[in-house]
């Protein structure tokens, strides 16, 4: 989104020793009822079928509960356009609005690295309850310099009515091996989580968890396709373990300061056929750069005493 599009941007020069340029960028721009509607229609997607449902049973007729159903099972399987403007203009609200709450901080290492004509792999953690920080990564947002990027995101947000319409329109596919593939050898950028929802297994209010170890599916795709592994962190999403507040009751979480950070791309060579060998050398590296992102920005995000758990 461009400088009129109500995102404040800030650019930070190049530290030195460094090299690159560093560069953030910030959510700024709030109104209680614009934010609250955004915040809405981005989260409350699951809170709306539960209501729709204790209401077919509860407070309707028969004959509507019989509609309502309908409706849901319109909204589960008809197709989505993840191009059609009505949808790319809710889209541009939310990413708009939405990420001011927090706010969120995106913040860019190497941000000339970034080459707009490539494709890129990026490995984003933790997952936490909901990774609600990689919305600063979208191509809608405009902060990157990429303007081809989808999300894979786990299939069943695609059969969970009116939520699947929101999240394709904000760029998410579901996550499969097809997807993958099919999208970096279509030129877009592709988001990733690869700890997933194992990691909320392990979340404590201590530490943070990457849940990496065995995760290296991503990195074998990466090679095949000739695409640079880019780590990222995002600090701030802790907040959610404990009650689980947006998840279990209200789709509004807790309005925490959130740092999303984007490290340097991993160059990879195209191997179409990588040996277990090959694999295991990209995929530690790519662990050691997330480490070191991790130690290097925790004092700046307001989180000097946080470990980080590599499980």
């Amino acid at each position: 989104m461009g400088a009129d599009g109500g995102l404040n941007r800030a650019a930070e020069k190049p530290r030195d020793g460094e090299g690159g340029e560093a560069r953030v960028f910030r959510c700024t721009d709030y109104s209680l009822p614009r934010t609250t509607l955004a915040l809405a229609l981005w989260l409350g997607g699951i809170h709306f079928n539960v209501l729709l449902v204790l209401a077919s049973l509860f407070l309707l007729s028969g004959r509507a509960a019989a509609i309502v159903v309908a409706f849901q099972l319109l909204f589960m399987f008809a197709p989505v356009n993840d191009r059609d403007k009505w949808g790319q203009s809710v889209a541009r609200f939310i990413c708009r609005h939405a990420m001011g709450y927090f706010p969120i901080t995106l913040h860019v290492e190497d941000y000339k690295s970034l080459d707009p004509s490539r494709a890129y792999v990026f490995g984003y953690e933790p997952h936490s309850v909901l990774p609600i920080g990689l919305s600063a990564l979208a191509d809608l947002v405009g902060f990157l310099p990429l303007t081809k990027i989808k999300v894979l995101a786990s299939s069943a947000v695609f059969y969970t009515p009116f939520l699947r319409q929101i999240w394709t329109w904000l760029g998410l596919v579901p996550a499969t091996r097809k997807n993958f593939y099919c999208y970096l050898g279509a030129g877009y950028s592709c988001i990733v989580v690869p700890g997933g929802v194992r990691e909320m297994l392990h979340m404590n209010n201590d530490s943070e968890v990457a849940f990496l170890k065995s995760r290296k599916g991503f990195v074998k795709i990466a090679i095949q396709s000739g695409c640079p592994l880019v780590p990222v962190f995002c600090f701030g999403q802790i907040i959610f373990h404990g009650l689980l507040t947006f998840e279990c009751s209200t789709p509004f979480p807790f309005p925490k300061p959130m740092h999303v950070v984007v490290g340097k791309p991993i160059e990879v060579n195209k191997i179409p056929h990588p040996t277990i060998d090959e694999i295991n050398e990209v995929h530690e590296q790519f662990i050691i750069a997330m480490r070191d992102l991790f130690e290097k920005y925790k004092a700046k995000a307001g989180y000097p005493g946080l470990h980080l758990r590599v499980l």
